[in-house]
């Protein structure tokens, strides 16, 4: 229980986020899809934020995915971009093409419609899959939010900054 408390002055969750990479001499670099920049956006209105966040690739498009952060196009085909495979290798390929400490992505299925055709068709809207990757290892959390499409994203942004948070812990 006491990890659920961030801040006891007020802090926002993205101050914190990028206090404890500081304090850990760490880089962060996101690859978004549902969110659409949303993560990176929350992270740079903090001043100082590019001593520790990078920057990071809207890959809305599967094309970009494959582009920007090295994802197989195979695994995109088989899986569905909405996948846990998916959002794994978006995390490491973001990591690795950046030279980031740690990588995060997201993808999911934002609405107002349900996933696209093909391996995502039957996805619901509000599935959501966060993943973080580090040197040594990579962890997904898969998310069914409720909600409009800006609550779903903005859910899945908070999501992942706490995914980052306990990580650092």
């Amino acid at each position: 229980m006491e990890d659920s408390i961030f801040s006891s002055h007020g802090e926002s969750l993205e101050e914190v986020v990028l206090l404890n990479l500081g304090l850990r001499d760490l880089t962060l670099a996101t690859a978004e899809s549902c969110t659409g920049g949303l993560l990176a956006e929350r992270l740079t209105a903090i001043p100082g934020s590019s001593r520790y966040f990078l920057g990071g690739a809207v890959v809305y498009s599967d094309a970009l995915k494959t582009t920007f952060a090295d994802v197989p196009s195979k695994l995109i085909a088989n899986k569905g971009p909405v996948s846990p495979e998916v959002a794994s290798a978006l995390a490491e390929g973001i990591r690795i093409r950046t030279g980031a400490s740690l990588g995060i992505s997201i993808t999911g299925i934002a609405g107002p419609g349900p996933g696209a055709p093909g391996p995502d068709a039957d996805k619901p809207i509000g599935l959501v899959y966060i993943a973080l990757a580090s040197a040594q290892s990579t962890q997904v959390k898969e998310l069914n939010l409720r909600g409009d499409r800006e609550m779903i994203r903005w859910w899945a942004s908070q999501h992942a900054l706490e995914l980052i948070r306990i990580h650092l812990l």
